[in-house]
């Protein structure tokens, strides 16, 4: 809704007024985060809210401005589409709704039900953090990273400020709120995908397939949902679309509408993670060498004020969020993932728009495919070709192949095949429809002769082309029964987190007093503690803390409180009283931590709490742990 209001407000309309709104409503968030957090509001509905509705009336006031100073750079010349064609885009978006909706909440089971992979807590507990601190500066955050000294803690938390306004308002607790979130990244795709088409002129009967079958697709947004999960930088590309639709404003100048909307979702997107922004930047040059190849039309006179425009409202806009960063590039472009698929078997994938699968999405990749060699012959979007040819040429030999060239241009992606493998289904889309539509009309061209009710009918490649599609539907599945499956593998009750932990969680919240924290081991789901009971525990993250630290010695030698006087100071320095022990963890070959092994039978470790999944521990002396804590800290 505020991305709504404001692209009202700049003059968007129709599909794209749609598809933009949630990049828009992320790129407020980003923007106003860094700008009302830097002036030292609270983060709340409230303040964002105000935020949203000055920047509208603004923005609303300039746009109507130039309008009226240079009308005639402000005409709207993009493509017309009918009524009619408005009425069947939408059955193919409602399509896709749907089999993105069913997929998802039947691979998560429940929306109560939370992630069990790497990423899952720390992105539940940097949402509990901002909503309880009232605050959208992540700088504040180090403690959830393991780093409580780092005042200039940096991680990309646009996703998380917005989720961070609603956690607990209107009974919304964090699981829902998760899954929501990741739901309705899910429901923006088809929007987006319709968006584009009819922003870039292909016709309605198309752009339906395309945004029909976008949800059908394993590597976005199933893939990246199930792994991870990566929901902020799915929540990224899944606003790809939306801002591939805008860029027709900039080559069809319609006023400032362009710049304004591009450079507010270039913020949503750096936002989101900064890695996207060398995706887009990739993007754009398919766009811009298409347009000097005039593949793409564009007046170059009348162009290049917004494009000055766009470029110096966007690095405005995207730079200050961009910065930090910068600090945590050289780790980022550090990871190495081995390859996973022989060089024909990659190729093979980006011929089907498959990803890391054992088994290709032929049903709907060989159509995409023939839809790419459509797309060039007719000059339908050939710059989307390009993009698959650029994105899946790059995924390929990065899940096939290793070295220091490959490394260096996936660095900014963590060097990870899968965050490219999501890049498919955006030509994968594109090329169905076009292929869906080729075929009616070539079965209708090639048999109107036998057929005389094919020629008879101006509807009949419609007709055939529904039929086509149908039957692709009907023998796939539209991969819901894969994708949901896929999706349910970490979407399970445990190991990492079980409703058995989460019940220890809640008896933790109603015993553990204002300042203490919990000692708990590094892999076994507890650091879900702060986000789902507000309760600290020592360790935030499986990343563990350094070595030298206190609380890496605890984890390593809890168990000798009786003979090792370091262990006792360490808990005293930390405020601990209670240690959790779960039974799961977050990877199979993870075991319990030496210093957890056998407290059980170690004195001073008194039983306060017992389930089939997790088991706290009352330490014996540490009853004013926080008191002694201030007494220590105050000599």
């Amino acid at each position: 809704m505020p991305g709504l209001l404001f692209g009202a407000a700049v003059r968007l309309r129709g599909w794209t007024l749609a598809a933009a709104a949630p990049a828009l409503t992320y790129g407020l968030v980003a923007i106003g985060g860094l700008l009302l957090g830097e002036l030292g509001f609270s983060w709340t509905l409230v303040t964002f809210g105000a935020w949203v509705l000055v920047a509208s009336a603004v923005l609303f006031a300039v746009t109507a401005l130039v309008r009226r100073r240079w009308p005639a750079r402000a005409d709207d010349d993009g493509p017309r589409v009918s009524r009619r064609g408005h009425l069947v885009v939408g059955a193919g978006v409602a399509i896709g709704l749907a089999v993105g909706a069913v997929t998802f909440l039947r691979g998560i089971s429940s929306l109560n039900r939370l992630a069990q992979d790497w990423d899952a807590p720390h992105h539940g507990n940097l949402v509990r953090w901002l909503a309880e601190h009232h605050t959208s500066l992540v700088s504040t955050a180090g403690a959830i990273g393991n780093q409580p000294e780092n005042t200039s803690y940096f991680y990309p938390a646009t996703y998380h400020q917005l989720l961070a306004l609603l956690l607990d308002q209107f009974g919304v607790t964090l699981p829902p709120l998760l899954n929501s979130g990741a739901l309705a990244t899910v429901l923006v795709w088809p929007v987006g995908i319709a968006a584009m088409g009819l922003a870039w002129g292909l016709p309605a009967r198309m752009v339906a397939p395309a945004a029909a079958v976008s949800t059908w697709f394993s590597p976005f947004p199933y893939d990246s949902l199930w792994r991870g999960p990566l929901w902020p930088y799915v929540a990224g590309i899944a606003l790809l679309p939306a801002v591939l639709a805008l860029v027709t404003y900039l080559i069809r100048p319609r006023g400032i509408t362009g710049p304004v909307a591009v450079a507010v979702s270039v913020a949503a997107l750096v936002g989101l993670q900064p890695s996207l922004a060398f995706i887009l930047a990739g993007l754009l040059g398919v766009v811009f060498l298409a347009c000097l190849f005039r593949l793409v039309p564009v007046e170059w006179k009348r162009a290049w004020p917004t494009l000055l425009a766009v470029g110096v409202l966007a690095a405005a806009a995207a730079v200050p969020l961009i910065l930090p960063s910068m600090r945590s590039a050289e780790g980022v472009a550090a990871m190495v993932w081995p390859s996973e698929a022989t060089p024909a078997g990659a190729f093979g994938q980006m011929l089907t728009f498959s990803g890391v699968v054992d088994f290709p999405q032929w049903w709907i990749g060989l159509p995409a495919l023939f839809g790419m060699v459509v797309m060039v012959r007719r000059r339908l979007m050939v710059w989307m070709v390009g993009v698959w040819l650029a994105f899946g040429g790059l995924y390929a030999v990065t899940v096939s192949l290793e070295g220091a060239l490959i490394q260096r241009l996936t660095g900014y992606f963590y060097n990870d095949h899968w965050r490219l493998a999501v890049m498919l289904p955006l030509p994968g889309s594109i090329g169905f429809g076009v292929a869906v539509v080729a075929f009616g009309t070539w079965v209708v061209d090639r048999y109107r002769d036998r057929v005389p009710a094919l020629g008879r009918s101006p509807w009949a490649p419609v007709a055939v082309s529904v039929v086509f599609f149908l039957l692709i539907g009907l023998i796939s599945g539209a991969y819901i029964g894969r994708n949901s499956a896929r999706l349910a593998a970490n979407y399970q009750n445990g190991p990492t987190v079980s409703d058995g932990e989460l019940a220890a969680y809640r008896w933790l919240a109603g015993h553990v007093r204002p300042g203490e924290r919990v000692m708990n081991d590094v892999f076994d789901g507890s650091g879900w503690l702060y986000a789902m009971a507000k309760v600290e525990p020592v360790e935030w993250t499986f990343y563990g803390t350094p070595a030298g630290t206190p609380s890496n010695y605890l984890v390593k030698n809890l168990n000798k409180l009786n003979t090792d006087p370091e262990v006792r100071e360490d808990l005293t320095e930390l405020k601990v009283r209670y240690v959790i022990v779960g039974r799961g963890f977050v990877r199979r070959d993870n075991r319990i931590a030496s210093g957890f092994v056998g407290l059980d039978r170690t004195a001073g470790f008194t039983e306060v709490f017992r389930n089939s999944d997790a088991v706290v521990y009352e330490i014996e002396g540490q009853e004013s742990v926080v008191e002694a804590a201030g007494v220590a800290a105050g000599r």
